[in-house]
């Protein structure tokens, strides 16, 4: 696994393990630890440079995966973190915890399940209490389950996968937004499925695809108050969602071979996009989506 920081010349299609990976399965959700090899989420890699000083910033999904390295990159960049996680991922989380903290950063830890409206509510409200306001928010937790057939997919996976990807993003932008001071930044997250759709992944594909509406019409709500709303849309990318039944073990052993560059990427590739977005460096960036997608292009 690559140890340099982002800033070093290195070439994309080594820089990090490439197919064939090690078929895999862990109950959802997944562990960070459990993996092999082991996601990159920055620990050791990812340099900041103040680009986030003060800012305080909500982001979920923030144990493992695309959340966990944004969490330690916003932390390194200046920002305090109020971290959603589901309480199962609480290993995963006390690590983060604790890189925040290293970065001498405020790191408020918030177990719950966001799929539950009553949750969403409460994550905004210790946000607001305990960091004093919100300046990012970055909606990142998804649920991903890989089924061959819609015979076989139930109606409560169906539901469960709404509701944590688009019904959770809605409610959090609505308690959210009235705490937000202009220069703010919302950041949802699409996927290359939004546009390149898998037929396994039926549910999860149309959720991503309505996150890329969702964000261009929030976009456009806001932008008289000066918040910026934004999505990243990422994938092939190497976290926990994959080996937990986000794909099948079959299609594992070869995840992301299919991209130009060969093999997936990995969190920490995918954070400095967030931060980006997030910082007033983009400030005239509004209503868009950035793919990290290896080379599979986004329309």
């Amino acid at each position: 696994m690559a140890k340099m920081d982002q800033y070093t010349l290195q070439n994309p299609v080594k820089q990090y393990p490439q197919p064939k990976l090690k078929r895999q399965v862990q109950k959802e959700p997944g562990l960070a630890d459990r993996m092999v090899p082991k996601p990159d989420h920055g620990e050791d890699s990812y340099r900041g440079s103040g680009r986030l000083k003060g800012r305080k910033a909500v982001v979920t999904g923030a144990d493992s995966g695309i959340g966990r390295a944004t969490a330690i990159a916003f932390a390194r960049e200046g920002a305090d973190v109020l971290l959603s996680y589901l309480p199962q991922e609480k290993a995963d989380a006390v690590e983060v915890v604790e890189q925040i903290k290293k970065a001498g950063q405020k790191a408020i830890a918030a177990p719950g399940d966001i799929s539950e409206e009553k949750f969403c509510k409460k994550i905004i409200d210790r946000a607001v209490k305990e960091l004093g306001s919100i300046d990012i928010l970055a909606n990142i937790a998804g649920k991903q389950i890989a089924i061959k057939n819609i015979s076989q997919l139930s109606t409560d996976q169906f539901i469960k996968t709404f509701q944590t990807n688009i019904y959770a993003m809605y409610w959090l932008c609505k308690a959210a937004i009235p705490h937000m001071p202009a220069g703010a930044a919302i950041i949802n997250t699409a996927s290359i499925q939004s546009y390149q759709p898998s037929p396994q992944l039926l549910d999860y594909a149309s959720t991503k695809a309505a996150i890329v509406a969702f964000t261009k019409a929030l976009a456009k709500q806001l932008a008289d108050k000066g918040i910026r709303v934004n999505a990243v849309a990422p994938g092939p990318i190497w976290t926990p969602l994959q080996p937990s039944h986000g794909q099948t073990s079959e299609a594992l052993v070869e995840f992301g071979s299919q991209t130009p560059l060969g093999r997936p990427g990995q969190p920490a590739e995918v954070a400095p996009v967030y931060v980006f977005l997030a910082s007033p460096e983009s400030s005239y960036i509004t209503a868009e989506v950035i793919g990290v997608t290896g080379g599979n292009h986004l329309p």
